[in-house]
């Protein structure tokens, strides 16, 4: 979304921008892009969600609403969590975008699946019920925009959704900086505080590398206690906790093998794409994959076996210009952000 705002900014766009505060405090930098920024406060609510979605309910709020209303400027409303004026109906004499960031119902669908937290297990088949229920009628009140062209099929099956468009994502990067030759350790990186990520963390040690004698780099957010212990398990593994900008940079630009598999397959996985500007091999599921077009940039595996077969295959295995190019003109023509935010004001 920051870079989405620079590159507006960038092309003259005046940005008045409307987000909600719940931890992380107000953002200085923001300013630099925006005629205004006004921040609100995210509702708790104590009870449990029964007509609407929760990611929804808790971002009513009728100062937003007062504030959207005083003039006629296109409102760009990003992801489903912001639409509850447009579905109500208070928008409807506005020109309104709504960009995406995944099929909402299918994530948290695939969130409860990775839980094993009962109470969460609970919450988020429930909030997955009210998400299809909710996208389906709110999908043909505005344009839709959609991170891939996976999830553009499903609102346009699923929810007969006539007006929905792919744009792809806007990176802070823009040219492929991979380095040539060979690293000598394998890595999954990510927020390991989000349970699915921790569940494939702990699936690459307990499935591929509980025999394998490569090193295995893990790094990320809040990894847990039973990550960290399971770590420890391992000779060749060593985890990375909570590493700064500068390090993790590192760690992706120097690893021989990036292993992203994902057991939760909407909308794009921003890492796979921070490892093909910056890193060397990628090895993911097809399933990640679907919808991007990123395909042959890519290596697949399916199963653990897959996965062995394809580390021993490339582990070793010099990163090439030829492999850099290749990149290139697929990435920087796709992920081009002054080109996307010219279709995007076109639609706005």
């Amino acid at each position: 979304m920051f870079s989405r705002i620079k590159a507006l900014h960038e092309l003259g766009i005046k940005i008045h921008l409307h987000c909600f505060e719940y931890g992380r405090g107000q953002q200085p930098e923001l300013n630099k892009y925006c005629e205004e920024v006004i921040y609100y406060e995210r509702e708790t609510l104590a009870g449990i969600p029964l007509r609407l979605p929760y990611i929804v309910t808790s971002r009513i709020n009728a100062l937003l609403l007062k504030n959207l209303l005083k003039d006629n400027y296109p409102v760009l409303l990003e992801g489903i969590h912001c639409t509850y004026y447009l579905y109500h109906g208070e928008l409807m004499h506005k020109k309104v975008v709504v960009q995406m960031h995944n099929v909402e119902y299918q994530y948290y669908h695939q969130l409860a699946k990775a839980s094993n937290n009962l109470y969460k297990k609970f919450y988020y088949n429930l909030e997955s019920r009210l998400l299809k229920k909710y996208e389906n009628l709110v999908s043909r009140k505005a344009k839709f925009i959609a991170i891939n062209e996976e999830d553009k099929e499903t609102y346009q099956k699923t929810f007969l959704a006539k007006d929905v468009e792919f744009l792809p994502a806007f990176l802070p990067y823009n040219k492929v900086k991979s380095l040539t030759g060979a690293g000598n350790f394998c890595l999954y990186h990510g927020n390991l505080s989000v349970a699915e990520n921790e569940k494939t963390a702990l699936w690459l040690l307990q499935n591929i590398f509980n025999h394998c004698e490569i090193p295995f780099f893990i790094a990320g957010k809040n990894p847990s206690a039973l990550l960290k212990e399971e770590t420890k398990k391992n000779k060749n593994a060593r985890i990375f906790e909570n590493p700064n900008e500068d390090k993790m940079a590192e760690l992706i630009q120097n690893a021989q093998l990036h292993l992203m598999p994902s057991f939760n397959c909407t909308g794009i996985k921003i890492k796979i794409l921070n490892a093909l500007f910056n890193g060397r091999f990628i090895i993911t599921n097809s399933a990640s994959l679907k919808g991007t077009g990123l395909d042959t940039l890519c290596e697949i595996a399916e199963s653990p076996m897959d996965y062995e077969q394809k580390i021993n295959e490339l582990f070793g295995k010099s990163f090439s210009q030829n492999d850099i190019n290749k990149r290139k003109e697929i990435l920087e023509t796709m992920y081009d952000n002054e080109k996307n935010a010219q279709q995007l004001i076109s639609w706005l």
